[in-house]
Order: C-alpha cells, then structure tokens, then sequence
C-alpha cells in the first residue's frame, strides 16, 4: 500500500575508471506506455502498488538480457488500468496472478503477453496467493479474517478459513500452509486437505514475512510493537528452534533468501543479510540506504543479484537498484509508482 505501514503490520566492483563507470550505468530507457510487449524468459516482473484510491498499480518488466525495461505490461495489453494497489503476483501453471488489494480482485494474465484472462473477485482486501494444490490456492487477507479458498479451475472462491484477524505471507512446507498473522503471536498451521487450522505455534508479535531455507526450516520475521525478532521455525514438530532478538530501534521487514537458499536479506534502513547458519544478527547494513527509501527488496535465484526499489516520496515513479553479490552497484532503472515486490522468472 501507500505506506510502509500498511504495506507490512505472504512466490549486486570496483577497478579502473571505465571499470566503475560501467558498475553503475543506468540500464536502457523503459518501452513507451502505449506499446504491448511480448515478455520472454530471464527476466524479473516489480509489482507496483500505485498510489492508495488512485487506481494507479501495474507491473514493471526488466530484461537481464538486454537491461530493457518496460514500465507498465498491464495499460498497453488491456488497454485499461489494472486496479488499486498491486500487493503481489504469483507464477502458477503458465499463469500470472496479480492480488489487487483496494480492489478486492486476482487478475489472472498470461505471463508472456499480460493479456487478462479471468478476475477472481468476492475478496474484501486480498495480499497474497499461494497454490496449495494443482487446482486449490489460499489468498491472505487484510480485513476478511479469513483465508480464501479459490479453486484455480473456475477462478472461483469456493470457501474460506476462519482466522483471528489478518493475515499476510504465506508457504508451504511439508504438505501443510504456514500463514503469518501480524496482529497476533503466533504462526499457524493449515491442514491443506481439510482446509482447517490444525495448530499454531507462538512467536513474537507481528509475524509477516516467511522463508523456508535449505534445510527445510521456515525463517519468520516479526515486527511487532513489543519488539522484533527473527525465527528459525522446525515445520516437523512445529516448534521454535532459535530466536534473533532485535534491538528496539530497529525495525526490519521485507524478508528475502537467495537462490541456494541459505542467506537471508532484509530490509531495516539499509539491507542486510546474513547466513542461515549465523549465530547472531548482522551489525551493519550490508548496502546503506543513505537517505534512500527503501521499500521493496528482492535476490535474483540464479546470480545473486539484489533488487532494492526506492519508493521515493510514494508519489513519483520509484527507482530500482540492482546490486552484485558483493555489494557493488551494478545499473538502476526506474519502475512504476511505489514498487514494493520482485518475481524472478
């Protein structure tokens, strides 16, 4: 959303002169609005949230290839906007599904061509979609206390999960949905087959974004109002194998790992990372801010490559920051208006 929070309380080197200038070239300049354009493989999708009540979301394409950019798929192939607030998209079967929150829908588009194929809607404030089944999603919710159940075939909402007030991330593990809920302390546990909540287990306060590394653990980040903390979660005995304890100044968000899946990143001012096998929390910021907005934060699966969108003022169109593994500055290019996600594809 507009803010950072609503949006939070879930599918990047130095040498000679021409060496550095390179590092930091700005990428080539975005496709004109008005052009359809035909999005083919290595290349990430930055959901944009628009501005709240504007009416103003879309998503933004970046070619590694070619380090084009196209500022808005959806406009051009539809020839109408997409809808207010883009919260986040997710790739599922040669489909594309992009959870409009203000507008209470799931717009599914061909991934390639953008062109819409079915809106999904009956949500009150929809954030998140997650496949649990070749034909079964659940989508999270902002006001509906209650997980929908969506049937992929109909695009259809075919049922709903009672919850104790909103809920956000979300991933599976072990045939089981583990969905984060902010308001509250605990971490719960969907019985996929039953659509039922079977347990939950207790963690700090607000609980919002989810990982799940190398050795099959979930790492749950909670920016609660009585302290932040970063959770190791066992998804076999459902319990909390280590705690990371924030200081009360800090206050991160935007959890991420990488493609090996053993170095988390996250966003508190600056960026920050550290290994899955860490023993306490980093002490710096892996890529200082500097006065910049940070707001949407993403690492490329197959390089290492960080994203980091600059949100600005959440007024004019954000600039995204790509970032080599050891922290240069590789190329910006700019997005559309408050860029909060990333989809590597």
């Amino acid at each position: 959303m507009r803010s950072r929070s609503s949006s939070r309380p879930f599918v990047l080197i130095a040498g000679i002169i021409t060496i550095a200038l390179a590092a930091c070239r700005k990428d080539k300049p975005e496709t004109p609005e008005n052009a359809p354009v035909s999005v083919g493989g290595g290349g990430v999708y930055i959901t944009n949230e628009g501005n709240f009540g504007w009416g103003n979301a879309g998503v933004s394409h970046f070619d590694k290839a070619t380090g084009s950019t196209v500022e808005d798929l959806y406009a051009p192939a539809n020839g109408s906007a997409l809808g207010d607030v883009c919260q986040s998209m997710t790739l599922f079967n040669n489909k594309a599904y992009l959870v409009i929150n203000n507008s209470g829908k799931v717009v599914v588009v061909d991934p390639q061509t953008f062109v819409t194929s079915a809106t999904i809607t009956g949500f009150a404030s929809p954030r998140y979609l997650l496949p649990v089944s070749n034909g079964k999603a659940y989508v999270t919710d902002l006001y509906a206390d209650a997980l929908a159940v969506v049937d992929l075939a109909t695009n259809t909402i075919t049922g709903s999960i009672p919850m104790p007030g909103r809920t956000e991330e979300l991933t599976l593990a072990l045939g089981r949905a583990f969905v984060t809920a902010p308001e509250g302390d605990r971490l719960y546990v969907i019985d996929t087959a039953t659509d039922l909540v079977s347990d939950s287990i207790t963690l700090s306060l607000g609980a919002s974004s989810i990982r799940e590394d190398s050795n099959g653990r979930l790492w749950v980040l909670c920016s609660g109002s009585s302290g932040a903390a970063l959770h190791r979660v066992d998804p076999a005995s459902l319990t909390v194998e280590t705690t990371f304890t924030f200081p009360t100044s800090h206050s991160p968000w935007r959890l991420a790992i990488n493609g090996t899946h053993d170095m988390l990143y996250f966003l508190d001012d600056g960026i920050h990372r550290m290994p899955t096998t860490a023993t306490e929390l980093p002490n710096a910021p892996f890529i200082p801010a500097n006065g910049r907005n940070f707001y949407g934060l993403g690492v490329d699966p197959t390089d290492g490559t960080v994203f980091v969108a600059d949100a600005i003022d959440y007024v004019q169109r954000g600039v995204v920051y790509r970032y080599a593994p050891d922290g240069s500055e590789t190329g910006t290019f700019h997005a559309g208006i408050v860029p909060g996600g990333f989809l590597f594809h």
